[in-house]
């Protein structure tokens, strides 16, 4: 008797392993996998500027990086706390702006780097639901706990993710990146279950039409195949621990080799030996 709807994604062509540059960007989701392939050696980098949630501030951020443009006082807003860079997380504001900026390029250089040459680009698309800052008309990343009367809130349209994300997407892979994409199974309650529910279904509208990209189910292993809220963290939102280990454990045989999973089991073992701490 089976209980569970179980999910088996079939095996990648390509395999990703200790050699291939990981980029990973998106919501925080995006951080717990980062840190389980870290551990396991791989040459990743996640999430440098903290978490970004939307699809609209994720394909400018890779526009920007792939352009090599970096960011200037243009891209400063003045707030509360002096400026602020609305576009990453809220620690990127300042009284001075010039200190500002260095802390952002010196973190957003490390996109720049990854996308130098070939790597695998994972990207983990959180929200449909964007704030657009009223002052600029810009689709901010962060709010930086401005009042909420400095913005509109608004769903995008699956074809303004399909078209600004598809565009990237181009780009990347012209430049011998692959893209792998996934949607975050992190529920956003702030949006009510039918918000949430509109709002994940129309990110995935718009990745099943972009060209090119692959897509890995990490949104249908928790919601269909885990489904019970025993692998959800206690705010009922994030997974738990167990849940990410699933998922992650899903990645690694859709995407590693035998040879690569021995590495990383090499490597966490290494890892740990490394940061055992003996009690005396």
């Amino acid at each position: 008797m089976q209980f569970r709807t179980e999910l088996h994604p079939a095996p990648a062509a390509v395999k990703v392993d200790h050699s291939t540059p990981l980029l990973m960007l998106g919501s925080c989701f995006t951080d717990e996998v980062g840190e389980r392939l870290r551990i396991d050696g791989f040459n990743v980098t996640a999430n440098p500027l903290g978490p970004v949630y939307n699809p609209a501030v994720l394909a400018r951020i890779l526009d920007r990086a792939l352009d090599r443009r970096m960011f200037t006082a243009d891209d400063l807003t003045e707030g509360m706390r002096g400026y602020h860079c609305l576009t990453f997380a809220s620690r990127y504001s300042g009284e001075a702006a010039d200190e500002v900026i260095k802390t952002v390029n010196n973190d957003f250089s490390r996109i720049v780097d990854a996308l130098s040459s070939p790597a695998t680009v994972i990207l983990t698309l959180g929200s449909a639901y964007v704030f657009t800052h009223t002052a600029t008309g810009e689709i901010v990343g962060n709010c930086h706990k401005f009042p909420a009367t400095s913005f509109t809130r608004r769903l995008l349209a699956v074809d303004e993710i399909v078209s600004s994300l598809g565009q990237v997407v181009s780009r990347l892979i012209a430049r011998g990146h692959r893209v792998i994409f996934t949607v975050s199974p992190i529920r956003h309650l702030a949006d009510g279950l039918h918000g949430n529910t509109i709002s994940k279904s129309t990110l995935h509208l718009a990745v099943n039409s972009i060209d090119g990209a692959e897509y890995f189910p990490a949104y249908e292993a928790l919601i269909d195949d885990l489904r019970d809220y025993r692998f959800y963290a206690a705010d009922m939102k994030h997974p738990s621990d167990v849940a990410v280990d699933y998922i992650y454990s899903l990645f690694s045989d859709v995407y590693f080799s035998n040879d690569t999973v021995a590495g990383a089991k090499e490597a966490r073992a290494v890892f740990k030996r490394n940061n055992h701490r003996q009690i005396l």
